[in-house]
């Protein structure tokens, strides 16, 4: 008998981000593709110490099956954070705990999405939400942005044209993959909208709490009245994304359906995993480390801005942004940024071209740079490299 998948994975496909991470292996490459946090700045001997304390105090516990809901003292640090910084009003009970906050973009399709519904998200936005919600059969929408965020009255044009649409998906701190960050009133307006028309939003926040410069801004979830708003979080950009630990912080009946896809796509997440992220809370001082990633971080992104100013020829733009791991470059007309990352991999450096990004359109002339996990004398020199395939580049 024949081996029949389902119609579901004939959509399918590699995710880009991950094709190229293949091709970047080699170790004299200067990569400026993947979005990874510095691994110099895990805390590994710290967790050697709060590894042996959680085997040693709770062994049982951290190694046998646990509540969907995840490690009650980590809900309850998550909403504490979350308040404090975001300007929230989460309780621990809104708290579900996930294998990282893709986790939480693939949930948001099972339980928001049919075959042929539509949804609404940034242009360009982050691809991995775009394949993640794909599988289910949707038409992403995409929303003209600006520097402050997507463009109010484009969002309220489309609402009006689709007005069956499921959600709206937005990254409001430090895009990816552009780095922008939403203004404050933007972020009153989307809200306002979406009580409005009674749409969801899906608020993405991996990169707010690392902001370089200024107060962190409220969080969309901040001015929500209607339960509309879902915000999802990780600790994969402020401490190890490989414990995969994230989580989701909603309303009913959004929680009660995030709990049913939970319980039946892993049980639940890693008991160790969330046992030893929130005694290190309790042993180390949490915020020290964020400070220090953004000590380096924002040391890192001048020295990019810098080399892109000195390096880049005039016709090429980019943004600046006030934190987290990337920056948009926006190239001549003339140049097709897959052709060009071809080029530059010969001479051993590599970025992601921004065509992937675009949810319903094809744009060819963008990249996505991210300084987080190359020391400044690396981004220096790659960027350098990066400007002269860009001078040397032939339609």
């Amino acid at each position: 008998m024949a081996i029949t998948f389902s119609e579901r994975t004939k959509t399918l496909k590699a995710s880009e981000i991950r094709e190229i991470l293949k091709l970047t292996q080699n170790p004299n490459l200067i990569s400026f593709a993947g979005g990874l946090p510095a691994p110099e700045l895990f805390p590994t001997k710290e967790l050697i110490d709060v590894s042996a304390q959680v085997l040693e105090e709770n062994g049982g516990q951290a190694l046998q099956y646990s509540t969907t809901e995840g490690y009650g003292p980590l809900r309850q640090k998550i909403a504490q954070r979350m308040n404090k910084k975001f300007g929230t009003s989460v309780h621990d009970n809104d708290i579900l705990i996930t294998n990282g906050s893709q986790q939480v973009l693939d949930f948001v399709g099972k339980i928001l999405l049919d075959d042929g519904d539509i949804f609404l998200c940034e242009s360009p936005t982050y691809l991995a939400a775009i394949a993640a919600f794909r599988i289910y059969g949707p038409k992403p929408v995409g929303v003209p942005t600006d520097g402050e965020g997507m463009i109010i009255e484009e969002l309220e044009r489309l609402l009006h044209l689709n007005p069956s649409a499921k959600f709206i998906y937005v990254i409001p701190d430090f895009q990816n993959p552009t780095g922008r960050t939403w203004s404050v009133e933007r972020r009153h307006q989307l809200v306002e909208l979406a009580n409005k028309f009674e749409i969801p939003i899906i608020e993405d926040n991996p990169y707010g709490e690392l902001r370089f410069d200024g107060p962190i801004l409220p969080a969309i979830k901040s001015f929500d009245t209607k339960g509309l708003v879902v915000f999802t979080g990780t600790f994969s950009k402020t401490f190890c994304p490989g414990m995969r630990l994230g989580w989701v912080a909603a309303n009913e009946p959004f929680f009660s359906k995030f709990l049913l896809v939970k319980q039946a796509a892993d049980l639940h997440t890693s008991s160790i995993s969330q046992l030893e992220v929130s005694k290190y809370m309790d042993k180390y001082d949490f915020e020290a480390h964020i400070r220090e990633i953004i000590r380096v971080y924002k040391s890192r992104r001048d020295a990019m801005v810098s080399a892109m100013e000195e390096y880049f020829p005039e016709g090429v733009t980019f943004t600046y942004p006030q934190g987290g791991l990337f920056t948009w470059v926006e190239l001549p007309p003339h140049i097709k940024a897959v052709k060009l990352f071809e080029l530059c991999l010969k001479s051993n450096v590599a970025f992601v071209p921004g065509d992937s990004f675009f949810p319903d359109k094809k744009v060819e002339n963008t990249m996505r740079l991210n300084y987080s996990c190359m020391s400044e004398e690396q981004i220096r020199e790659g960027i350098k490299r990066i400007g002269t395939a860009i001078k040397n580049y032939k339609a």
